[in-house]
């Protein structure tokens, strides 16, 4: 059986659709919760099977408020990267993987939307990722990648939704946001982005959408990392 640690940066944002599939086969998960009172972080991989970095709402990499772990992030995702273990980012997750593997993070506004990542070629993820999906986007800032990353899908205006850095995988958004989650981030901070109710319909008109997509995207996700 495998474990993978999850580092969640917030109270309302976690795994969701995600971890039914994690349990379904037979991946465990540890939640680390370092924002909390006593809360820290792992102090190397030890004998976790690998990474994942969850959103952080509002938090930023170099703007806005910036995430108060981040070096120590930082530290943990590249010893992780050291020692051959994968790492999967998403949302402000996926900037710390990107700046951890050798790229960088820019300045980007604090928004929520819903975008379609259409995959740049056939095949990729095993053959698993779908043509297209639904990610969701709550985060500031956004990844510069790596000259050695590979760009697996991209939104209609071509930013880089999904890339991959050898057995590591970045989502620029959430692959299994329940609208609920997006609610409670609202909820938990003073900031928040333009255009709320719009996102929330969004969100809770395609949640038929995300759960078809995220079988097939979580297949390859695990074939991918080796977490199955």
């Amino acid at each position: 059986m495998k474990t993978v640690t999850v580092i969640q940066h917030t109270e309302a944002e976690y795994l969701g659709l995600m971890e039914d599939h994690f349990e379904g086969r037979n991946v465990r998960f540890n939640y680390n919760r370092p924002f909390t009172k006593g809360g820290m972080l792992p102090p190397g991989p030890g004998t976790s099977d690998g990474l994942i970095l969850l959103g952080g709402g509002p938090y930023g990499v170099v703007s806005g408020h910036l995430l108060p772990s981040l070096g120590a992030e930082l530290r943990l995702t590249r010893d992780y990267i050291a020692a051959g273990l994968p790492v999967l980012g998403i949302g402000l997750g996926s900037i710390i993987l990107a700046v951890a593997a050798g790229g960088g993070a820019e300045e980007r506004p604090l928004r929520f939307a819903l975008e379609t990542a259409r995959a740049t070629a056939p095949g990729h993820l095993d053959g698993f990722l779908p043509d297209s999906l639904p990610l969701t986007l709550y985060l500031r800032d956004a990844p510069v990648l790596p000259a050695d990353s590979t760009v697996l899908a991209r939104s209609d205006s071509g930013e880089a939704m999904i890339f991959s850095l050898g057995r590591n995988l970045g989502f620029l958004g959430h692959p299994g946001m329940k609208r609920g989650m997006a609610e409670d981030l609202i909820m938990e901070f003073a900031e928040t982005p333009d255009d709320t109710l719009e996102g929330l319909a969004a969100l809770g008109a395609a949640q038929g959408a995300i759960a078809e997509t995220l079988g097939p995207l979580m297949v390859g996700t695990m074939a991918h990392t080796g977490w199955m």
